[in-house]
């Protein structure tokens, strides 16, 4: 059993003791013979979700209170992610204890079915740390798009106060059913506490008694950025990252937390479920500008350190006013990460630096240095290998002038190019006219590839009986192609696509069920390896911008 799905059952079995105290449905409590043993309150509960952080970089001196609650309480040393190892398909088994298969949640990008019109693009593969992406998925799956009960539904519904707090996109995922559309991609009001990125003008509206102690508290209304004065941090073709953590955005979090959510709280008398999403170190990680096209410090440098004591912060911060406020003996504190982090290479597949023989990293791009991999290199090889045409999901479309139609834009890597294209951030069609589909329409592209990092979903969209033998057939090809490319090192086939050489069946790691969205043909995990001993000089290659 993954650790995610251990903290599942462990608030589940607090959740569901809590519906035998009287005042789990609001009632008041009730006199007990004095034969009857009292009933004991149940505690409260805090799930503090470090985003991108591996059990290694706990430590006394840079971040001193998990370490100290380490040591306190219960530690599980050899903990794992699910794979594919993602933010929201992790956040998805913390929210509801179910593995992929159910909830569909297959990555931070994913084919759903149908295009998403956003501005002037209409992807088919949405990058859904995004509410407004999460409030359309909940539409077209019947206001839960992973179609399970979550630990927030279940804590509300047995009398808990709950409220979710932090990262744009795993946040809302623990509350869910709470995503809703008020049209014109406004997002509803509702009577849950949900704060992440977006909070304020595009974000889920707030109940008003939690404005009211925001405002008191001088807090702002809308939620801060995570540039920290400066500008957005660009990584491509040696320009620097940022060098600063993100901590006015997580200060903004951790004080809503203890000025206001935890004080109201504490007025209801009601016990209460919080979850803490920490974008850091996460969030400075994938930005850091410490070893631009370098490995080496890598995830190891000052900004990665700082974003490391930055959540630390956080975390002690809200245990400060637990212990301030009595809270502290009768609420249990869970601290997890999400998954851990590598250093990403662009050009390197081994320890010994040799670099990729990728087709992709043989063309010349603007925006990316000579020899390496620009996003979106599986989509270009694999389209190359299969003499198809390429397009890119997230570029704008050309469309008629009405709003709806179109067609993608096609991404052109001639061999005699001396400056390439490529998908802007991997997403890609690969094959038929670049058509954009209709509301219910199917696209007519032979493989859609979402590129999510350090592994990418290959999907084969034209489905049906008809189709059964020519997808097998597809599937052979790719796979085959896949294996013999220097930055693969795993494929993880749809079960019903054969038991092909080379690769293991999706059902090995849970993500064959009953799940509505599309599931991926195969899912590709791309080459790692450590620089020494330790877990955090691993290297990954990976396949977005970040």
């Amino acid at each position: 059993m993954v650790l995610r799905q251990v903290f599942h059952r462990v608030i589940l079995l607090c959740l569901v003791c809590a519906a035998a105290w009287p005042e789990a449905a609001g009632g008041a409590p009730q006199e007990h013979a004095s034969s009857a043993p009292a009933r004991r309150r149940p505690h409260n509960i805090v799930l503090f979700i470090t985003d991108g952080m591996r059990h290694e970089s706990v430590t006394a001196d840079n971040s001193p209170a998990m370490f100290s609650l380490r040591r306190q309480g219960v530690d599980f040393a050899n903990s794992h992610s699910i794979y594919p190892t993602f933010t929201t398909p992790n956040a998805s088994v913390f929210a509801t204890g179910h593995l992929l298969g159910d909830t569909g949640d297959f990555g931070n990008a994913l084919y759903v079915g149908h295009a998403m019109r956003n501005g002037k693009t209409a992807t088919l593969t949405p990058f859904i740390e995004n509410d407004s992406f999460l409030a359309r998925l909940n539409h077209f799956f019947g206001g839960n798009y992973l179609q399970e009960e979550t630990l927030m539904d279940l804590a509300r519904r047995n009398g808990y106060a709950v409220a979710t707090v932090g990262k744009l996109g795993p946040t809302a995922i623990q509350d869910v059913t709470q995503v809703k559309s008020a049209g014109d991609d406004a997002l509803a009001p509702c009577a849950c506490i949900i704060i992440d990125d977006s909070t304020g003008l595009h974000g889920i509206p707030l109940p008003e008694n939690l404005l009211h102690e925001m405002k008191a508290a001088g807090l702002s209304a809308a939620a801060l950025d995570r540039s920290n004065g400066q500008p957005e941090p660009k990584q491509n073709n040696g320009r620097s990252g940022t060098l600063a953590a993100n901590w006015m955005q997580q200060q903004y979090f951790a004080s809503a937390v203890t000025e206001a959510i935890l004080p109201e709280f504490k007025k209801s008398g009601r016990p209460w479920f919080l979850v803490f999403w920490s974008r850091d170190p996460d969030g400075s990680q994938h930005s850091q500008g410490d070893s631009m096209g370098r490995l080496v410090p890598g995830i190891n440098g000052p900004t990665s350190r700082a974003a490391i004591h930055n959540v630390d912060a956080n975390l002690w911060q809200i245990v400060d006013y637990l212990k301030d406020n009595g809270l502290f003996a009768d609420t249990d504190i869970i601290v997890a990460a999400d998954h851990g982090f590598s250093t990403i290479s662009r050009r390197e597949i081994s320890r010994g630096g040799t670099p990729t023989a990728s087709f992709a990293a043989t063309r010349l791009y603007a925006d990316v240095q000579e020899g390496f991999l620009p996003p979106g290199f599986l989509a270009i090889d694999l389209a190359h290998a299969l003499q198809q045409p390429l397009y890119d999901l997230d570029a704008p479309v050309s469309s008629p002038g009405n709003g709806k139609g179109g067609f993608y834009h096609p991404v052109h890597v001639a061999k005699d190019s001396r400056r390439a294209q490529h998908p802007v951030y991997g997403n890609s069609l690969i094959g038929g006219t670049g058509r954009v589909p209709g509301e219910n329409d199917k696209t007519d592209a032979e493989v859609i590839v979402a590129a999510n990092g350090g592994s990418d979903l290959i999907y084969l969209p034209q489905d049906g009986p008809a189709r059964t033998e020519i997808n097998k057939k597809l599937a052979r090809t790719i796979c085959d192609f896949l294996l013999q490319q220097d930055y693969v090192d795993g494929i993880f086939l749809r079960d019903d696509l054969g038991d092909l050489p080379g690769t293991l069946p999706m059902s090995a790691i849970g993500l064959m069920g009953a799940t509505r969205i599309p599931k991926p043909a195969m899912i590709v995990n791309f080459k790692s390896f450590s620089l020494n001993e330790s877990l955090l000089s691993r290297v990954e290659i990976a396949d977005t911008p970040l």
